[in-house]
């Protein structure tokens, strides 16, 4: 499928795991696990339709108040399923970035993490940011408390993503921002979707894109 006027920064709110799994009576865990290595192939793809960023909700700020087998299973899972691909991964040249708070992930998280940053740091292949025990709310104040003077330039220079985004999907079938990307999401187009993050498929994406290339960005001009 052809598509024009690709958006240059994706997100995705990777939404609907624990309902996948709920409808073909598996644990929640599995639709975390098949989410995640739905991820992989959504990454891979991206890259080859040229897609420059991509920024993943896999874990929020807020997601703490989950039952803690569950929380568990999400700090850990999504850095070992791209772990797991990380030749894959490797091969796609994509690089691999960890986005939020690092002062309540384990240590062997955050060694990880680390290694997987450094082996990919010199990629030039599409940015992946991977956003864990992020959230919005959270990156604007610890932005704020670093910069003496307050504007646009200067916050933007220490958020923990930096790039405005494009094109924001959402898939579950909610239509919230749920405290992501707040505001990098100022003016980007929203893409709602009902179905499920584990079946949110290469085409669903491109989909996406292509109701993505028939919008007009005015930015609030004419």
């Amino acid at each position: 499928m052809k598509i024009g006027n690709l958006p240059k920064h994706v997100a995705i709110i990777l939404d609907g795991n624990g309902r996948w799994a709920k409808r073909l009576h598996l644990p929640r865990s599995a639709g975390h696990y098949q989410g995640g290595l739905n991820l992989a192939k959504i990454a891979e793809h991206a890259n080859n339709r040229g897609i420059e960023e991509l920024t993943v909700y896999a874990f929020s700020t807020e997601n703490w108040k989950r039952p803690q087998d569950e929380v568990e299973y999400l700090m850990t899972k999504p850095i070992e399923v791209v772990n797991k691909n990380k030749a894959r991964i490797c091969q796609a040249n994509i690089r691999i970035r960890f986005k939020g708070r690092k002062d309540r992930l384990s240590k062997e998280i955050l060694e990880l993490m680390a290694s997987l940053e450094e082996e990919t740091k010199d990629f030039t292949g599409m940015i992946i940011n991977v956003c864990i025990d992020y959230g919005s709310y959270d990156e604007l104040i610890t932005a704020m408390k670093q910069i003496e003077v307050i504007d646009e330039a200067h916050l933007e220079q220490h958020l923990m993503v930096n790039r405005p985004v494009d094109l924001l999907i959402r898939t579950g079938g909610e239509q919230r921002l749920s405290n992501f990307l707040l505001w990098q999401l100022a003016y980007a187009e929203l893409y709602f979707t009902k179905r499920y993050w584990p079946a949110f498929k290469i085409k669903h994406f491109d989909k996406a894109l292509k109701a993505y290339s028939k919008r007009q960005r005015r930015f609030g001009g004419l």
